[in-house]
């Protein structure tokens, strides 16, 4: 994906969020990982909008390190899903967080992506300051954009090692001096989950 490409969304993407109809504070506390989607791709003009919408995420002195790379061959996806499997598997240890996991890796029908059409792998380039924040940020933006479009998006930390190997990153053309931070699916939704309990915030201090 070249800049060119990304230069056409600031202008697609205002007009289109001015049409998603769905308060701020609604998306913040309607969006949920989804786990089960159709076999519908999402259009290119929306992956471009939500990338848009990503890199308008506060940054640490303005350094914006993000960069994004986008999969929708269903093969590629195929295959970056088993090769996660087997790196996960190959790390599961009595004790581990894998550990309860470990059925659901070894099952050749489980898809890490849950059949999304859709990775937008988020990854950082070097900086003056660590730039892992300034990505889960714009990942964050990318999300509940993608909730307000009517869309469902998961992020997926079991491919994070498999997006890091060498192949990978050359298929995708991922800098070697950039690291790959966040792994996100995202597609038309085939159900939505219901909302998980969540416990108080912790107020450490207040003075």
């Amino acid at each position: 994906m070249n800049a060119t490409k990304l230069s056409a969304a600031p202008e697609a993407g205002p007009a289109r969020w001015a049409r998603c109809g769905v308060d701020v504070m609604d998306a913040i506390y309607e969006r949920r990982a989804v786990r089960a989607y159709t076999d519908r791709r999402v259009e290119k003009e929306r992956v471009l909008a939500l990338i848009d919408a990503a890199i308008q995420a506060p940054s640490a002195v303005n350094q914006q390190p993000w960069a994004f790379a986008v999969v929708q061959d269903p093969s590629l996806l195929r295959h970056i899903s088993e090769r996660s499997k087997e790196l996960s598997l190959a790390q599961v240890r009595p004790g581990t967080p894998l550990w309860e996991h470990r059925s659901m890796l070894a099952d050749p029908a489980y898809d890490v992506f849950y059949r999304a059409t859709t990775l937008i792998v988020v990854c950082s380039a070097p900086g003056l300051w660590p730039a892992n924040e300034d990505c889960c940020l714009a990942a964050q933006n990318l999300m509940l954009a993608a909730h307000g479009l009517g869309l469902g998006t998961c992020p997926i930390g079991f491919a994070r090692e498999a997006l890091n190997e060498p192949a990978a990153r050359a298929e995708l053309a991922i800098p070697h001096d950039h690291a790959v931070v966040l792994p996100l699916v995202v597609g038309y939704p085939r159900e939505r989950p219901e909302r998980p309990p969540r416990r108080p915030g912790r107020i450490l201090a207040w003075k």
